[in-house]
């Protein structure tokens, strides 16, 4: 079940992970873009944290909130937008639902419509769309993580920066399907949420 004090740990499993693979998503991200997708969430991940101590978050509500507005403050481009309304959605779902299925579902819906994306597009829903059927399911596992980024490496772009080298995206994982998978990682990994 999902808490004020897990989801703070939740986010922190997560900037722990982005530490720990930003070399990687920045060496891939300097093939398919402009190599500095790992730094950014990096930096956008410890804003979280620090800003976590400052503001204090009392509610489910307000970690996500924090969560939204350091990743929108730090992140640049489309990651910082993308995640940002992720999180964003996250806490106004949780204002209606405290169940993590909802506040996921909620996000999924809100990156479809902005973006305009959908599953196959080489993006992070590719990642969040089959992780939240699988948490609906209860059979949410590192299997199925994998296999959701894995699948983007058989697609060509037609979103965001990686589009532009058309089939060259071919072969490697899209950005954020590699990052969400951390995100994810880290929820598998934090105890009590599922």
């Amino acid at each position: 079940m999902l808490t004020t004090e897990n989801s703070k740990k939740w986010m922190k499993n997560f900037a722990k992970k982005i530490d720990e693979k930003k070399d990687e998503l920045s060496r891939i991200d300097s093939i398919v873009g402009d190599g500095d997708h790992g730094n950014n969430m990096s930096r956008g991940m410890h804003e979280v944290i620090e800003q976590f101590e400052v503001q204090n978050p009392q509610t489910i509500t307000e970690v996500f909130k924090v969560t939204a507005m350091s990743i929108m403050n730090k992140v640049g481009g489309a990651s910082g937008a993308l995640y940002g309304t992720a999180f964003l959605e996250m806490a106004r779902e949780s204002r209606n639902s405290e169940k993590l299925t909802d506040m996921l579902q909620a996000s999924v819906d809100k990156l479809m419509k902005r973006g305009g994306a959908k599953l196959g597009d080489k993006t992070m829903l590719d990642t969040w769309i089959p992780v939240t059927q699988a948490i609906k399911e209860n059979r949410l596992d590192e299997d199925t993580i994998q296999l959701a980024v894995d699948n983007t490496k058989s697609i060509r772009a037609s979103k965001g920066r990686s589009s532009y080298i058309g089939d060259r995206s071919i072969g490697y994982p899209d950005l954020g399907a590699l990052s969400s998978s951390y995100l994810f990682q880290s929820l598998l990994e934090t105890e009590d949420i599922l």
